[in-house]
């Protein structure tokens, strides 16, 4: 989450320090100096969005709602550093799903069973995420391919894991039906969000 708060601020600094060297010219050229004050603009108008985006992460608006694309991505962004530097690889297969999702629902109970999978699956693997819509909602499942491949940088995670009945306790809160093959593979069942 840090790293999509400050990644839009990034820019902004680098550009200040270009324009202030431009300003510092005997004869400063005011046709840079506008497009590097409008560049500024433009960053700092996506860092709110993305401060704001992250505020949603902390303390979600349940009337917000998202595509299954969108909320796919969001997870996967959030979570596929971490996960890689723990020797999983992120596969999003999920692509143009009509309908929309309660956000907050769907981010919580993807991004735990993204973590679930991990706790209890070892390294190295992909971690695939498919989907399909149904009358009633979307259906993701997300399924951890063993590989061959490097292992780990660290060790245990410092947290403790998501059991089973943890993630399940989450999908009845949020509403959602979580169920798993017993081995590789778990399937969530997201009801489409109420028309507004």
């Amino acid at each position: 989450m840090r790293h999509h708060l400050v990644v839009n601020l990034q820019p902004i600094g680098m550009i200040y320090e270009v324009m202030e060297r431009r300003l510092r010219a005997p004869t400063p050229d005011l046709a840079h100096v506008q497009e590097s004050a409008g560049k500024i603009n433009g960053f700092a108008k996506a860092a709110l969005a993305s401060c704001l985006d992250v505020v949603g992460w902390l303390a979600p608006d349940d009337a917000t709602t998202t595509t299954v694309d969108d909320v796919v991505r969001e997870c996967a962004g959030l979570l596929a550093t971490s996960l890689s530097f723990r020797g999983y690889a992120m596969r999003n297969e999920v692509k143009g799903l009509p309908g929309v999702l309660r956000r907050s629902g769907a981010r919580t109970l993807l991004s735990a069973t993204l973590i679930h999978c991990t706790d209890h699956l070892p390294a190295p693997a992909d971690l695939v995420i498919t989907g399909d819509a149904g009358g009633s909602g979307a259906q993701l499942t997300i399924e951890v391919r063993p590989t061959q491949g490097e292992h780990a940088f660290g060790a245990e995670p410092n947290y403790r894991k998501l059991e089973w009945v943890d993630l399940h306790a989450l999908a009845v809160a949020e509403g959602i039906a979580v169920e798993t093959n017993g081995t590789q593979a778990v399937r969530l069942r997201l009801p489409w969000a109420p028309a507004a």
